[in-house]
């Protein structure tokens, strides 16, 4: 997995102690949710044969675009098929439980195939690129646990890999949250979009580069809407990174973030503008994160009925050997049916010093090494089978990374992606 690239190896005490909690947070939830099952059966209703609705914390999924009544009718049938085995995932629901109001089983499970051919190798592999599970429990009306772990089926060791989320989130209404724990860092749009609904199969360079790719890190924040207004912003350990919850000795960053939604005013399904700031403390045992100590970033989300486009303007200055970056990133879409959709996306990265600038994750299979400026151009196709809970993904991408330095960071090269998708 490509974060483990990223890791360091920390103390046996620490690790051990780490991982107690993890478990004992997670075998108290899952305890609780079979003492609920155990007294009270699942009840179903009208209600829970609905699609859920997406999380607070995670992006809408890709609307259908208009239809005729008979092609709702048959989407409706095939629906509540998918609606039937989904669940699996809903453990509990009763409203009237002044204490556990709803536990569901949450995860995600992404496989894919990978073919490159560059001028300076090739590469073929099947990959379980994601797997994550863990338990979601809403308690008190307003409190949210929220615990899941990663782990890799394609080898025994490391079976287990790290705890992706483990928080606890109090909510006063749409428009306060509160979370603290183990959560996503949200900025760039890739950055800020989970991982079960990209429109690409992958996040793309420029989020690679100047997002923070262990993508979930302990710290505290608030976040909310306002109407069309949204707002974000926390304080988050940028220390030594480990699979569970870092050193906590080093640095911290805080993230700021605001956005309007003009898609009312405009009469379309969302017209997002997201301005994002970081600051990091400068340190060179920064591990959770990327040697970046300011990136600004502007992301623009437009979706109309049939067709829409995702948008980056980003910048970080680095530190310590990081020169500073610059990427761009464009990505249109066109839902050609309600079920079938093409992507688009161009991504310039640049860095002002050589060796600035990292491939993508298959790309550094055949080159391991940086340069100082990459282009992609990438075309892909999405069928949605129950829309981002379970739908296939191919991408053909062409990009190229120049090596000023010429010390072995040169890449030109073709990479297909096909994959399958499945979320809970």
């Amino acid at each position: 997995m490509y974060f483990q690239e990223y890791m360091r190896c920390t103390s046996i005490s620490s690790d051990r102690l780490s991982r107690f909690i993890v478990l004992a947070v997670i075998s108290i939830a899952t305890f609780c949710s079979a003492q609920v099952l155990a007294h009270e059966p699942l009840r179903e209703s009208s209600e829970e044969a609905t699609v859920e609705s997406p999380a607070a914390d995670e992006p809408e999924a890709v609307k259908a675009p208009a239809v005729t009544q008979s092609d709702t009718a048959a989407r409706d049938m095939n629906r509540s098929a998918y609606d039937k085995i989904w669940q699996f995932a809903k453990w509990y629901k009763n409203d009237s439980n002044p204490v556990v109001q709803q536990v569901l089983f949450s995860g995600r499970y992404q496989h894919e195939y990978n073919a490159l051919g560059a001028d300076q190798g090739n590469n073929g592999e099947w990959n379980v690129r994601r797997m994550r599970f863990g338990p979601k429990v809403t308690l008190f009306k307003n409190w949210l646990v929220h615990g899941e772990i990663e782990v890799n089926p394609q080898e025994a060791e490391p079976f287990y890999l790290r705890v992706t989320d483990l928080y606890v989130k109090w909510t006063k209404n749409p428009a306060f949250q509160v979370t603290v724990g183990k959560h996503g860092v949200a900025f760039t749009m890739d950055g800020s979009t989970s991982s079960k609904e990209l429109l690409a199969i992958d996040r793309s360079n420029l989020s690679n580069n100047i997002w923070f790719g262990y993508e979930y890190i302990p710290g505290i924040s608030v976040s909310g809407e306002l109407d069309a207004w949204r707002y974000y912003g926390g304080l988050y350990s940028g220390g030594t990174g480990n699979r569970e919850f870092g050193e906590f000795d080093a640095g911290v960053f805080t993230l700021v973030a605001v956005g309007y939604d003009f898609g009312e005013a405009l009469g379309v399904k969302e017209a997002l503008l997201m301005g994002n700031y970081v600051y990091q403390q400068e340190d060179p045992d920064n591990t959770f994160t990327r040697p970046l100590d300011h990136v600004g970033s502007v992301n623009f989300k437009f979706e109309a009925e049939r067709w829409g486009v995702r948008g980056d303007l980003s910048y970080a200055s680095g530190y310590l050997e990081q020169g500073d970056l610059f990427g761009l990133m464009a990505m249109p879409f066109v839902n050609l049916t309600d079920k079938l959709q093409v992507i688009a996306r161009y991504t310039l990265i640049t860095s002002d010093l050589p060796n600035g600038v990292r491939l993508a994750n298959y790309e550094r299979r055949v080159v391991p090494r940086r340069g100082d400026r990459y282009r992609e151009g990438y075309l892909g196709l999405n069928y949605f089978f129950y829309g981002h809970k379970l739908k296939l993904q191919s991408g053909l991408q062409f990009a190229d990374l120049r090596d000023r330095a010429n010390d072995g960071g040169e890449y030109v090269g073709v990479s297909w992606t096909n994959g399958l998708r499945v979320s809970w």
